[in-house]
């Protein structure tokens, strides 16, 4: 078979040979007609892209990519929706500043080296410097391990100055206590008796609600007793016991001798009115004033043993550890309450940085099961750094006698807001053991605990704690910021143990006005000494 085009190649002559004879066929083809309109948008669009394929081709033989393929090339520059290579592109280049970091991370920095210390800093060094990838990495992880020590090294610096603001006392609350002391030996109705003559059997009455506050700051002290009237239903049924100082006595007199809490009954005592408290009744309080350990924990450089590994958290804690409060008789008093009030059966404690929102009252119904101590258990709830403690909180396990005599995970309770049962109280040997723990952790060098009374109370109270309803009393709020504000305005008391108190300049701005809605600003003597209600 023979197959022939014809030269305008529009016909096909095909010619066979069978058994001699010869047999031919012609196949016309088709003409195939190009319209001028295809023709004309076939240029259009080979004018329009060349021009791009020229400047592409240009633009990577320039920066002398030639490790890939064209089509590779050219989908980079034109973008993941065309060819579709672009995101290779950016994750090729994301692992490679891994590996970078990766390599960089276990490079030894040299010392002495000074680091940028804001980003246009660093930005201008890098440019100027011309810095290859690795230097680059280094530069990176250097400056970060300096920025996160300079951040440290503020954020414990701010813990320091805190402490100091806490354990001082403000310019207006001293001169408040000097005005009313001023006053007291002045002024003959800053000196009359708290209460009146004919209620002092009331002192002593059963069928009363007691209640009681050791404290030197009188304005604290005003808080505590204005709200906790406010709040209750039977007001003319509540007696406060004001305990404080015998420096600070006379101003506390004044002060409740000229604001009438009416129709509640007060007594001020100094504790040098209470013949149980002398120092031959409580010699381990004489100790720890004059225990050498002790005053080198409270004098000496506290930021000399901060160490910058800390978190500010913890750095907070041990500062806390060093308030002159835990060496102050007053903060041990309610160890003595039994002695102090020997004809009461039942009372409520309460610490000067609280404020009552509900009537206490009915605290008095609570069935404490025989147990002495009405406390709120804080090793569970939402907020997991105010509710989270145990005794391993407090104690240290390391020491033999702390891990051979106690749990690490027995749960915490919280010291104030508490219903003694002060006639079951009599009956224990709470006080001996108190003092017991108490001398042990001063020959041991403060090595069991840091000081502190809760700790010690801890340990005094097991077995007599009656756990009662968290809504009872809220802690947290001297020292967690972000506390829910809807918690606090359930809770029955809410208290500002930590260092940022309501009435310092520290004070969470926030959490200030349900204390300060208790302080008369409008009284004289505040007034006079520049006492203001904090700005919002």
């Amino acid at each position: 078979m023979q197959i022939r085009f014809s030269p305008s190649m529009r016909s096909i002559n095909i010619s066979t040979s069978s058994n001699g004879f010869l047999d031919l066929m012609k196949v016309k083809v088709a003409a195939r007609h190009i319209s001028y309109r295809t023709l004309f948008h076939t240029v259009l669009v080979l004018a329009f892209l060349l021009p791009f394929v020229f400047i592409l081709t240009a633009v990577v033989t320039l920066e002398g990519v030639n490790k890939c393929s064209s089509f590779d090339c050219l989908g980079r520059r034109l973008g993941p929706r065309f060819l579709g290579k672009g995101v290779d592109d950016s994750a090729r280049l994301m692992r490679g500043l891994y590996t970078l970091f990766d390599e960089a991370n276990s490079v030894e920095i040299p010392g002495g080296l000074k680091f940028p210390e804001s980003f246009n800093e660093f930005l201008s060094e890098m440019k100027h410097n011309n810095y290859d990838a690795n230097t680059f990495a280094v530069m990176v992880k250097g400056t970060m391990d300096y920025m996160n020590r300079e951040v440290k090294k503020a954020r414990l610096a701010e813990q320091v100055n805190k402490h100091f603001a806490a354990i001082g006392i403000p310019k207006g609350l001293h001169c408040l206590s000097l005005r009313l002391t001023d006053e007291y030996s002045s002024n003959a109705r800053a000196r009359k008796q708290l209460p009146p003559p004919e209620l002092l059997p009331v002192l002593s009455n059963n069928s009363y609600y007691h209640f009681i506050v050791a404290t030197d700051n009188v304005l604290a002290a005003s808080v505590v007793v204005n709200s906790a009237v406010r709040s209750s239903m039977k007001s003319d049924m509540i007696v406060f016991h004001v305990i404080t100082d015998k420096k600070t006595y006379p101003a506390m007199h004044s002060w409740f001798a000229l604001n009438s809490i009416s129709p509640a009954i007060i007594e001020v005592k100094g504790v040098h009115q209470f013949n149980c408290l002398t120092r031959e009744n409580v010699p381990v309080l004489d100790a720890i004033e004059h225990h050498h350990h002790v005053k080198n924990h409270y004098h000496r450089n506290h930021v000399a043993g901060a160490n910058i590994s800390d978190s500010p958290r913890a750095f907070a804690s041990k500062l806390q550890a060093r308030s002159p409060k835990y060496i102050s008789l007053l903060n041990h008093l309610r160890i003595y309450l039994p002695e102090m009030f020997p004809s009461l059966n039942k009372v409520v404690f309460l610490d000067d940085d609280v404020v009552v929102q509900r009537d206490l009252t009915q605290l008095w119904d609570i069935d404490l099961s025989g147990k002495i101590n009405g406390a709120v258990e804080t090793c569970t709830g939402e907020d997991t750094w105010v509710m989270s403690k145990r005794f391993r909180t407090y104690f240290n396990f390391s020491h033999p006698l702390i891990a051979n005599n106690l749990d690490p995970d027995e749960c915490a309770w919280a010291y104030g807001m508490n219903v003694f049962d002060l006639k079951a109280w009599r009956k224990t040997k709470i006080r001996e053991t108190y003092h017991y723990w108490m001398k042990e952790n001063l020959s041991s060098n403060l090595t069991l605990w840091k000081l502190g009374t809760l700790p010690p109370a801890l340990i005094a109270f097991r077995g007599y704690v009656h756990p009662i309803n968290p809504s009872w009393h809220m802690l947290g709020l001297g020292y967690q910021e972000k506390t829910n504000l809807d918690d606090v305005r359930k809770a029955a008391v809410i208290h500002y143990n930590g260092q940022c108190k309501p009435w310092l300049a520290i004070g969470y701005r926030q959490l200030q006005p349900f204390w300060t809605k208790h302080v008369n600003y409008s009284n004289e003597f505040i007034k006079n000494c520049h006492i203001l209600e904090p700005a919002d």
